[in-house]
């Protein structure tokens, strides 16, 4: 009797080892539940047009950002030395009428409409930028364009004072090849007298074109003749015809 129990016992308690075993083994391959749906996606906003420039190139005159199609075809380029200007000239009234700020980004070009929009690289560094026309200059010879401080920092003029540099003429509020009002700018004279004597002989021998004097923020004289008409056929003949010592010679536009 005892061996029978045993035996049942036995048999019973291997029972549920089996039971437990395969209970388990059926836990184990429970696949876990699925993760949860993530939320819809919101539709993203479509990005802005590529341009060339960055917003780092901001003119804080006018507030606005300096930028033109990243496709855009220069519609003219030259390549010559840049020099920048400052202290001398902050808070003075430029050519176009604004008070010049030096760490705006703006240049001065002798001959492109004012407010032209320009890129310029220094072709040695490679750093480039975008800069506003707002004033005129340079009057040195061989240099083809003056930036603010804030230009010349951004493209590495700064130290050295001038470099080797291809200017892009982007956009431009009138025509560069047609119109416009031209004149003639002489000097720089050394003292009032200089300039006092050449304005008095172009008066007599230009009887119709307006010959005024004035006096740069640097302290030098300067000479500019407005030809009738503002005509710049005029103002080129006028550049030929004209030879003086103590300064030189320089075409301008007005507008």
């Amino acid at each position: 009797m005892r061996k029978r129990i045993g035996f049942v016992g036995a048999a019973l308690a291997c029972a549920l080892l089996t039971s437990c075993a395969r209970h388990k083994q059926a836990r184990v391959d429970v696949p876990p539940p699925p993760a949860p749906a993530p939320p819809a996606e919101t539709e993203k906003p479509s990005a802005p047009a590529k341009t060339a420039e960055t917003p780092r190139d901001r003119d804080i005159t006018t507030g606005e950002v300096l930028s033109v199609p990243a496709d855009a075809v220069p519609l003219l380029t030259e390549t010559g030395l840049a020099s920048w200007y400052g202290a001398p000239y902050h808070n003075r009234r430029g050519s176009n009428g604004e008070v010049y700020n030096m760490h705006a980004m703006t240049a001065a070009h002798r001959t492109l409409p004012l407010g032209s929009i320009v890129r310029v690289t220094n072709l040695k560094t490679g750093d480039s930028a975008l800069v506003r026309i707002t004033d005129r200059g340079p009057f040195v010879n061989g240099r083809i364009l003056d930036v603010s401080y804030a230009a010349a920092k951004r493209l590495d003029i700064w130290q050295p004072g001038v470099a080797s540099v291809k200017l892009e003429v982007m956009q431009t509020p009138a025509s560069i090849t047609t119109g416009g009002r031209w004149a003639v700018q002489i000097g720089s004279f050394e003292n009032q007298k200089q300039a006092s004597d050449l304005a008095d002989h172009l008066t007599r021998r230009y009887q119709t074109a307006n010959v005024a004097k004035f006096a740069s923020p640097t302290g030098n004289w300067w000479v500019r003749v407005r030809v009738l008409n503002d005509d710049r056929k005029r103002a080129e003949d006028l550049i030929r015809e004209t030879a003086t010592p103590e300064g030189s010679v320089y075409l301008v536009r007005l507008d």
